[in-house]
């Protein structure tokens, strides 16, 4: 059997598939923490303080209107990390990101993993295919939003966070939901209900156990495998570090 690296225990895809020097230059400084429903990671037009990759949960890129409605653009599980911001040369954005499932995960402050950056181009590199894999993500659920039925597009948000948490059975709530739809409360009350109808999932009090999970990947969207399929051809373990290895030889 093959010995577990020290960036393979961190449950973090982003750090597992980190060559084994570069993970030595964050690891010194990840800071294990708890990921609490609606922790605010980093805020509007604030400096972000701290880059945390997630091990568990899931953060909710939100973009927030005048009015105080708000819009979740994005979501941040244990495939990437919170703060991109800094990875393109910036401290601060006008979305915010915060927790919608809660979890725990690995926190660095800003200056240090600016540092490291700067330090090695194959881990540079390494951040930039997640940041691409993301956008991608963004994309995806654009087109999504315009072209999928919601019981389509909700099977999609159920199979992510699955992913995510690594199991059948996890936290869901009804505002997390209905923002991530794009819909109003009452419309995830008619999807949810469906789906439990069609013996998919139970959904009670926002928890939710997905009881079919071949059959919720059966009437989910095509989306929900196009950007599984991106993330894992960007974040793929053996490929990354082989390649990123080159930069720095």
């Amino acid at each position: 059997m093959d010995a577990i690296t020290p960036q393979a225990a961190t449950k973090n895809r982003l750090l597992s598939s980190l060559s084994l020097d570069d993970y030595e230059l964050l690891h010194p400084h990840l800071e294990e923490v708890e990921l609490a429903y609606r922790q605010v990671l980093y805020a509007p037009y604030k400096p972000i303080s701290f880059v945390y990759f997630f091990q568990t949960g899931v953060g909710s890129l939100v973009n927030t209107m005048k009015n105080g409605a708000a819009s979740e653009v994005g979501t941040i599980g244990n495939e990437g990390i919170a703060g991109l911001p800094i990875l393109l040369g910036d401290d601060r954005a006008p979305t915010n990101v915060y927790v919608q499932v809660p979890g725990r995960g690995l926190r660095i402050e800003t200056s240090v993993f600016q540092g490291a950056l700067d330090k090695s181009a194959s881990m540079r590199t390494h951040f930039l295919h997640y940041a691409h894999a993301f956008f991608n993500q963004v994309a995806q659920s654009a087109a999504c939003n315009h072209h999928h039925s919601l019981d389509q597009r909700c099977c999609r948000w159920l199979l992510m966070t699955r992913d995510r948490m690594e199991s059948d059975e996890f936290l869901l709530t009804h505002e997390f939901l209905a923002m991530m739809l794009g819909v109003r409360r009452a419309g995830v009350t008619v999807a949810a209900g469906s789906l439990q109808q069609a013996g998919l999932i139970r959904y009670t009090r926002g928890h939710v156990t997905i009881l079919d999970g071949p059959g919720l990947e059966e009437k989910a969207c095509e989306c929900y495998e196009i950007s599984k399929k991106e993330f894992d051809r960007l974040l793929d373990s053996e490929s990354v570090i082989a390649k990123n290895s080159k930069l720095d030889s």
